[in-house]
């Protein structure tokens, strides 16, 4: 195979609102839709370039979603000892062609949600505030949450009270209260009377 029309791997960093977290850019599509791993042992099971991340000392996440990494780094080091590493790691992984996500990863990840209860059906009206809610989240909220290096997800509808899953750079985030109280609770409340308050988990 020729790898001379191969176009080399391009990596920039951009800071998250989760001091802790960093957001790893490329010029490439990784993986189409979000993969979080907080467990090592999912990301063993998982995702190849996630498992080769918690090899390194520093990690204590990885979250892979379109063109980014976002890393996670245990409290006690500093990026600026480590920003350049993880990201010539990064690059190399990339350039050798490394594996990203095993294959059945998507189908799996759908069977525990759907364990969880994540997916129970709901009816009539409550079914269509459901799919309003659905539709702002994605339309207004997670472009702008992916943008910092996380991701939001609808969890669940009941009584007024919308729940919805962080991941990436938004999980433990100290900002993501804030943003998630003033900026998505507000906006939901205008837009659908019904909701009362937005509260999260982490994914």
């Amino acid at each position: 195979m020729s790898t001379a029309t191969k176009s080399p791997v391009m990596l920039y960093t951009e800071q998250t609102p989760n001091p802790e977290s960093l957001k790893f850019v490329t010029n490439r599509m990784l993986y189409q839709g979000t993969a979080d791993f907080r467990e090592e042992e999912l990301a063993r099971e998982w995702s190849p370039i996630a498992s080769a991340l918690f090899d390194q000392p520093y990690t204590k996440g990885v979250y892979v979603c379109n063109n980014f990494v976002t890393i996670t780094k245990h409290i006690n080091y500093d990026w600026a000892d480590i920003m350049l590493k993880a990201k010539k790691f990064i690059k190399n992984y990339i350039e050798e062609g490394g594996e990203i996500l095993n294959d059945g990863f998507e189908e799996a990840m759908a069977a525990i949600e759907a364990e969880k209860g994540t997916g129970y059906e709901y009816t009539g009206d409550e079914a269509e505030l459901v799919q309003k809610i659905k539709d702002l989240l994605d339309t207004y909220v997670r472009p702008a949450v992916e943008m910092d290096g996380g991701n939001i997800a609808f969890k669940s509808f009941k009584d007024g009270i919308v729940t919805v899953i962080l991941q990436g750079s938004c999980s433990g985030c100290p900002s993501s209260t804030v943003t998630l109280k003033s900026g998505i609770e507000g906006m939901l409340q205008r837009m659908i009377p019904e909701v009362k308050e937005v509260v999260s988990e982490m994914g």
